[in-house]
């Protein structure tokens, strides 16, 4: 396993496209959107929209990882790879985490940048710094697994990145990550409760301003933790799927 999360976090780090997804692209609409929203605004209402488009779009973009976990599953199989690693001694889930490790330390590593970058550029507050990194830890969890699930469901890369698209802008808009969750419907405030995009970015502003409430942060992060749970399961029992369709 620790040779299989190795040679996986060589080939990211090394990945221009990867990086341009989880910090260049980001930070671009971190800057754009906080620039329209703020625009004719007073000192004090600036620095509410900027406590919530920084967390928002850290939310927002972590879901984007999920592409490039579906392009490395995809190729793996589709090159053999997973196939030649199938018949060697190394068990089933220890190629899953040796694939899956790498990008939970890319995501966190996001996270913690675009916080910083946040802190840095905007001046905004970390009130609560470990309750953040505990949020971070969860979210982390529960965005790769969901796309390690879809990376073992899906037939194509294309098709990942259509249902990447969907999750990640889809579950900003409902969860409001783009506009105040009260400016929506009833029916979407509903259904954003379900999402886990929701839970972090509420819990990841009350962090922020210093006014988390233990029920509530054990609330989200059981949240959190039921979904990437439920998803790491699902991986689990499509693995055997995944590897009749791998090429030898």
């Amino acid at each position: 396993m620790n040779a299989v999360m190795i040679v996986e976090l060589k080939k990211h780090v090394q990945d221009k496209g990867l990086v341009f997804w989880i910090f260049l692209l980001p930070i671009l609409f971190t800057v754009l959107f906080i620039a329209i929203f703020t625009s004719g605004v007073d000192d004090a209402m600036r620095q509410e929209v900027i406590q919530s488009i920084v967390p928002g779009y850290v939310v927002m973009f972590v879901f984007f990882i999920m592409i490039s976990m579906v392009q490395v599953f995809i190729k793996d199989r589709d090159k053999g790879v997973t196939a030649r690693l199938a018949s060697t001694p190394l068990k089933s889930y220890s190629y899953l985490l040796g694939k899956w490790l790498p990008f939970m330390f890319i995501v966190l590593f996001q996270i913690i940048v675009l916080f910083l970058f946040g802190k840095v550029v905007y001046d905004i507050s970390l009130g609560e710094p470990i309750i953040l990194l505990i949020l971070s830890l969860f979210i982390t969890f529960t965005v790769t697994a969901i796309g390690l699930a879809m990376s073992l469901i899906v037939n194509t890369e294309n098709m990942g990145i259509a249902i990447t698209q969907i999750i990640a802008l889809g579950g900003a808009m409902l969860s409001g990550l783009w506009m105040p969750l009260e400016m929506l419907p009833d029916f979407m405030q509903t259904i954003a409760r379900f999402l886990p995009q929701y839970w972090a970015h509420q819990s990841f502003q009350d962090a922020m301003a210093g006014t988390t409430q233990a029920s509530e942060l054990f609330q989200t992060l059981g949240v959190l933790l039921a979904i990437g749970l439920a998803a790491f399961s699902i991986a689990i029992i499509r693995y055997p799927y995944f590897l009749k369709r791998a090429v030898n």
